[in-house]
Order: C-alpha cells, then sequence, then structure tokens
C-alpha cells in the first residue's frame, strides 16, 4: 500500500511539475501584458508568497479547525488547507522561475527561450518578499516584546504586593 502511494505521488510530481511549468510558460506572456506588466505581477505574486507562508506556518489555523472537532474530517480538513497555504506559498516562485531559459537545452527549443518580462517580475518579487517579510518579522518581534514587558510588568507589580512570592516563601 506504501510503495503504491509513493508510486502515485512520484507521478503526481512528474506529470504536476511538467505540467505547471508548461502553464507557466504560456501563461506568463498573458500575464506580464496586464496593466502594471510585470512589475505589478511580481508585486502580487511576492503577497501570495507572503500570504501562503502565513497561512502554512501559523497556528490559529490549527487552532481554529481543532476547536471544530477533533475527528478524521476535521484532520482532513486542516491538511488540506495546511496543503493550500503551502501551495499558494511555493507556486509564485515555481511560476516565475519557469519563465527563465532552461538550462541544458537547445537555444532555438520554445521551452527553453527566456519569457519576456520574467526578469523585471522576478526582482520585484523577491523585494516583495524580502521587504515585507522583514517588515512582518520585525512587527511580530515587537508585539511578541511587548506582550513580554507587559507580563514582566504584572509579575513586578505581584511581587510588590507580596503576592507574587510561593507558598512556601510566604510561609517561611
Amino acid at each position: 500500500m506504501i510503495a503504491l502511494s509513493v508510486v502515485a505521488a512520484g507521478v503526481v510530481v512528474v506529470f504536476g511539475i511538467g505540467s505547471v511549468r508548461w502553464v507557466a510558460r504560456e501563461g506568463a506572456p498573458v500575464l506580464y501584458g496586464l496593466p502594471g506588466g510585470a512589475w505589478s505581477a511580481g508585486g502580487v505574486l511576492g503577497l501570495v508568497t507572503l500570504l501562503g507562508w502565513g497561512g502554512a506556518l501559523s497556528e490559529r489555523l490549527e487552532s481554529r479547525t481543532a476547536a471544530a472537532g477533533s475527528g478524521k474530517a476535521s484532520r482532513m480538513l486542516r491538511r488540506v488547507a495546511r496543503g493550500a497555504c503551502w501551495v499558494a506559498a511555493v507556486a509564485p516562485g515555481y511560476f516565475l522561475i519557469s519563465g527563465l531559459p532552461g538550462k541544458n537545452c537547445q537555444s532555438d527549443a520554445p521551452g527553453c527561450s527566456y519569457v519576456a518580462g520574467t526578469g523585471p517580475a522576478l526582482l520585484v518579487y523577491v523585494g516583495c518578499v524580502a521587504t515585507v517579510g522583514w517588515l512582518t518579522y520585525r512587527w511580530r518581534r515587537a508585539v511578541l516584546e511587548e506582550r513580554r514587558a507587559r507580563e514582566r510588568e504584572r509579575l513586578r507589580k505581584l511581587r510588590k504586593k507580596g503576592k507574587g512570592k510561593s507558598r512556601a516563601a510566604r510561609q517561611a
């Protein structure tokens, strides 16, 4: 049973990567031709990646669906949701990389040529992911540090009143 699952997963990966690459090479010129061009496409794909990472790594997704129940259906729903978030996190980068020239193929083959607009889109994508990701990281760290400071202050006030001591310390 496990061997059959591994073979099925391998087939899905091989055909999935090939078909996604084909769709990306055919769809990229259309996407880059929209208003705003490759620059806005790179920014939007960068935001999709960040939202996907946020969902994939979020404990909220786990806790919200876990509160609904712990049956098989809810566990399956959590796995599907987490998988969709991982796909949303990885797919835009793969889409952009698919527009770059192939490494080991003839230069005259249509599947190996450079898709016009991929360079600027990739540049904006990396810039967007790096900048917004760094700002989000800094914001989350500031929120956590503020919570820690409030907790330290609360414990300090309790100790000042004599209520922050353990029972053994109060009895002695």
